[in-house]
């Protein structure tokens, strides 16, 4: 479970760049053991590019929930444990040929992957941890 941030962190993280935003959620969600989603009764929100449908996921739970405003003001945000992540969601986002986009921001700009490069990332990120320590 994550710690809350402070608002002068959430600034501060808010002023990254889109692979500044990929980093640090790759790092939190390995560390906190969760990713976060925007939902409602239907299911999670999404994004569209020209190319790909996408899911966006962000690494806390403010920067998911600052995207509750507007069309998307029913939603609220929702974890997901990184285990349930790497068994079901990226086989489920692969098959429904779903791509995510990371940490988007309010422009909605992120760096989008597909699914299985995403948890190849994710399991990465959990290997330097686990050589770490």
């Amino acid at each position: 479970m994550s710690d809350s941030l402070s608002d002068q962190q959430i600034k501060k993280i808010q002023q990254y760049d889109a692979q500044q935003r990929y980093t640090y959620l790759i790092k939190e969600v390995v560390k906190n053991r969760e990713i976060w989603l925007l939902v409602d009764e239907h299911g999670c929100v999404m994004l569209n590019t020209e190319d790909e449908d996408c899911v966006p996921v962000w690494p806390n739970k403010e920067f998911a929930q600052a995207w509750a405003t507007e069309e998307w003001s029913h939603c609220s945000a929702k974890s997901i444990s990184l285990e349930k992540w790497h068994n079901r969601w990226t086989h489920g986002l692969e098959d429904d040929e779903l791509a995510i986009v990371v940490f988007p921001d309010q422009s909605c700009e992120g760096l989008i992957f597909f699914p299985d490069e995403f948890d190849f990332e994710l399991q990465q990120q959990a290997k330097k941890i686990a050589h770490k320590k």
